[in-house]
């Protein structure tokens, strides 16, 4: 790509794609595999980004260091949170997760000589010596951490998210330690969302409350809600699509967010379960019998043989 765009300008916002993708795809994974519908996701943001950045200027370790750890942050904060949601569902559920990063906003304005209070945290090192560097990194990490989560969401693990959302009380009934999976799902989409959040805060060398946002948090919702819910590839198609088009609306700054909100409501509209999810309906075909999905074109299965329906 970067043979392509020499903008830094566009370069910078295909990064940030790459990053925001890989933050939709770990609110997809908690929210749409196992149905904790969270409207506070921003939290594994921030605290990703605000470890990698105290880490970076207070002890002056490099971003290769502070990433990580910053990801293994929110998996921490992830856990900690997960184990008072676990009787909440529904509404209830939805509510109290958008209380946590409110509750770390009002910490870091309550402790401004540490947090840099509504100034936020600046000076870090960049995520690489160039802004090509920067594409190359974001992208590889970008589908590094798709692969592992479509990887989980294919495997025995992602079957019993499934169970878990579908109806957690006959999944506990079957033996599944239904709590032990719920705190699973955090953790591992705290991970993915603070690698996300720790790249972002070396990529645009600051961090602030902005980071903790609810506009960050619904975000996720929106981006996962356009690609199609429950898929991975819908929430990074989403963000591929959304982010560049609102980019691309501020030619336009009197209207931007009203034709951004009707675009996405007229596509919603004609195709509810998202728009990557009914294009993949239009060139496959599901079997019947045994469930796995062939090219519109096959008369029969390519696994099991049975006739495919038209």
């Amino acid at each position: 790509m970067p043979v392509f765009v020499r903008n830094p300008y566009h370069l910078q916002i295909i990064v940030l794609t790459n990053l925001f993708a890989l933050y939709a795809a770990s609110w997809d994974l908690l929210s749409g595999y196992t149905g904790q519908v969270s409207f506070g996701h921003a939290l594994f943001f921030g605290v990703g980004g605000y470890s990698a950045a105290f880490l970076n200027l207070r002890l002056g370790w490099p971003p290769l260091l502070t990433i990580p750890v910053g990801a293994l942050a929110a998996v921490f904060t992830g856990m900690i949170i997960g184990i008072p949601c676990l009787r909440l569902r529904g509404p209830y559920l939805a509510l109290a997760t958008l209380a946590f990063p409110i509750i770390l906003t009002g910490i870091i304005y309550a402790f401004p000589e540490t947090t840099g209070g509504e100034f936020g945290l600046s000076g870090l090192t960049r995520l690489t010596p160039s802004r090509t560097l920067d594409y190359y990194f974001s992208l590889l990490l970008m589908i590094f951490g798709v692969f592992i989560m479509w990887k989980i969401t294919e495997s025995k693990i992602g079957v019993i998210l499934h169970s878990i959302r579908e109806d957690e009380i006959a999944a506990r009934a079957c033996g599944i330690n239904t709590a032990r999976y719920k705190l699973l799902a955090y953790s591992l989409s705290g991970f993915f969302a603070g690698l996300a959040g720790s790249s972002f805060a070396h990529f645009m060398r600051t961090v602030g409350p902005l980071a903790l946002d609810a506009s960050i948090s619904f975000q996720a919702v929106i981006w996962t809600a356009f690609g199609g819910i429950v898929s991975i590839y819908g929430a990074v198609g989403g963000v591929y699509i959304l982010y560049p088009l609102m980019e691309f609306l501020r030619v336009t700054p009197q209207i931007r967010m009203l034709s951004f909100a009707i675009i996405v409501t007229v596509i919603l509209l004609i195709m509810p379960e998202g728009m990557l999810r009914w294009v993949r309906d239009k060139i496959e075909k599901e079997c019947p019998r045994c469930k796995k999905r062939n090219v519109v074109t096959r008369e029969t299965c390519r696994i099991c043989g049975a006739p495919l329906k038209d």
